[in-house]
């Protein structure tokens, strides 16, 4: 027995923050002290907080350090687990009140989350599936072989409200009704962990931090519509998410809870891994198929549904990692108790990939019907350096933008596609007064306008025209003609592209125009861009009373466009001027402001 466990971080975030050296540190030092019968050191998955990476917690007494170092390992070593006194000046600021420590669950990043898809993340080792085990693991699964019949896993499914949270928001009871009640040979389940909104990372966490949950679901699901193989498609970008799942799937095997005969039911079901190559349509359904089979991917039209004719033209079920993390946990805490979280028309919680203009950057699971206020003010620390939320963007390049009169929205499914945007994967990124929208919206069209497979004309050219007119807008070259046509062609593509990428690409754009249309009128008519980041309209000048002719902006200047006397004021020539900013960051004066 140890008497103290050291949890280190190991998903992607802090990792790349350098957490592998830190648990190399750990074991260094241990073996030093002579702790190493006493303290364990285990490798967790993402604990949410993302902004605070390297982070450490060391329980029993659930000490949050974050931003660790290397050279912080002895300290915590020597003091914490030696001499038992936590070393304060490393803890998460806001588990310390009044010098006394509180709990990690009484801060206001966590204490209104509530995590079922992440439960394990941050908690269990997920390269070994005894400590998923010990956390009630594959007992949902051996429940259903057991004592439910595929139908009454359907029911409780339903019953639950789950539905999916790919984006569609489509009934996953409902859904895995349509492929059991198809009569064939063979039928597959698939899992979409082919993440691709920018800024996003949920399915990656759960993924990294859980990957037995998701193993688990899909063999539930095999069982439910007579299903005897499973595939994975993940992206080969997730280096760590992959590792895991290879480790997973073959302890998985070799305790005999995948393959042949699981648990001495009869029952058969294997899985394998098929790594996409970062093509954001291949995260729609029949995309995803299709590049499984080995072709490009490129969506089908439907009907049929996949549940029909899917994965080699057989019944197939497809959700994505979030869908399927929560599955477990339903059949073993019932319906009810699902159903009792959210709204009446989207139950559960929903997990966030919180970014851009905020405090807390990271990982979180709220309750469906949380407001978007809640999130940013309270969860997400509000907006840094005293600037204004303007907005925030849900569902990525397929999402819109919400303004700061909606900020007291409930979010779930229709709500969100009531004023113009949507769930989407759950990534939300927060901007404030210095973003420009019409910008914003010309990023996540560039970003369709790549991701375009080409196969139908409204996406493949739609779009490329459509990114045009903002380009044009951007540039201060566009009319208010322009406006109206951007609308027409944006209802145009949602009519009559082929798939979910081009259906939704529009969306960006008709939120921006219908919530900041002043942002246009201004890039347009005034030729200026109110938040100064369009370059093409704004010019950097020299304020001559606060200049100090220090030098340091002419210095800089990559393109020598500053001129001016030593201890005398500076002037910019707007014809060599490329608008880099370099002279406004280096200033010391405050002298430098752009127009």
């Amino acid at each position: 027995m140890y008497r103290s466990h050291v949890l280190v971080c190991g998903g992607t975030g802090c990792t790349s923050s350098g957490s592998a050296r830190i648990i190399e540190a750990f074991e260094k030092e241990l073996d030093h002290a002579g702790l190493t019968e006493e303290v364990k050191v285990i490798k967790t998955g993402c604990f949410g907080l993302c902004a605070l990476g390297p982070v450490v917690i060391v329980y029993p007494e659930g000490s949050f350090y974050s931003r660790v170092a290397p050279e912080d390992v002895q300290e915590i070593v020597e003091e914490h687990l030696l001499k038992g006194r936590i070393v304060k000046r490393l803890l998460y600021t806001e588990t310390v009140v009044e010098d006394q420590v509180k709990s990690l669950n009484d801060t206001d990043f966590y204490k209104k989350q509530h995590r079922v898809a992440l439960r394990n993340c941050g908690v269990i080792n997920p390269e070994d599936i005894n400590e998923y085990i010990a956390y009630d693991g594959y007992q949902a699964l051996g429940k259903v072989l057991t004592e439910m019949t595929p139908d009454d896993v359907i029911k409780t499914l339903k019953d639950s409200g789950l539905r999916g949270r790919g984006g569609g928001g489509f009934p996953t009871g409902l859904k895995w009704s349509f492929a059991k009640a198809s009569v064939d040979d063979q039928k597959y389940v698939c899992c979409n962990a082919d993440e691709g909104d920018p800024g996003a990372f949920m399915d990656r966490s759960v993924l990294e931090g859980d990957p037995h949950a998701v193993i688990e679901a899909m063999e539930i699901a095999g069982y439910t519509i007579g299903a005897n193989q499973g595939y994975i498609y993940v992206r080969a970008e997730y280096p760590i998410a992959v590792k895991r799942l290879e480790i997973a799937i073959g302890q998985a095997r070799e305790m005999g809870l995948l393959g042949k005969d699981i648990l001495g039911t009869g029952f058969d079901f294997d899985l394998e891994l098929r790594l996409g190559a970062g093509a954001f349509v291949c995260g729609e359904e029949t995309a995803l198929m299709t590049s499984i089979e080995g072709h490009r991917g490129e969506p089908r039209p439907r009907p049929p549904f996949p549940a029909v004719k899917g994965l080699f033209g057989k019944p197939t079920v497809l959700n994505n990692v979030e869908t399927y993390a929560n599955i477990p946990q339903i059949i073993l805490k019932g319906a009810d108790w699902f159903s009792s979280m959210g709204t009446e028309k989207s139950k559960g919680t929903k997990v966030f990939a919180l970014g851009g203009k905020i405090h807390n950057t990271g990982l979180v699971e709220i309750p469906m019907g949380t407001t978007l206020r809640e999130v940013i003010e309270e969860i997400g620390g509000g907006i840094p350096n005293g600037k204004k939320f303007k907005a925030a963007q849900t569902g990525g390049p397929s999402g819109g933008c919400i303004p700061a009169e909606h900020m007291d929205i409930e979010i779930d499914y229709d709500n969100l596609i009531a004023i113009g945007s949507m769930m989407g994967s759950g990534g939300l990124i927060v901007m404030d007064e210095d973003n420009c929208m019409v910008d914003i919206a010309k990023f996540f069209l560039e970003f369709t306008v790549d991701e375009s497979c080409g196969k139908c004309t409204p996406c493949r050219i739609g779009t490329k025209r459509l990114y045009e007119l903002l380009d044009k807008i951007t540039k201060g070259k566009g009319t208010l003609e322009d406006l109206d046509k951007m609308e027409e062609l944006c209802y145009y593509i949602k009519e009559n592209a082929l798939c979910g990428l081009g259906q939704t690409a529009p969306n960006p754009v008709l939120s921006t125009l219908r919530y900041f249309r002043d942002e246009y009128v201004a890039h347009v008519v005034d030729k200026k861009c109110p938040a100064g980041v369009c370059k093409a309209l704004l010019n950097f000048v020299i304020d001559r009373d606060k200049c100090r002719g220090c030098t340091l902006c002419a210095k800089n200047c990559p393109a020598d466009a500053i001129v001016g006397e030593v201890k005398k004021p500076h002037v910019i020539d707007t014809s060599k001027c490329i608008k880099c900013g370099a002279c406004m960051e280096k200033c010391k004066f405050g002298a430098i402001m752009k127009k």
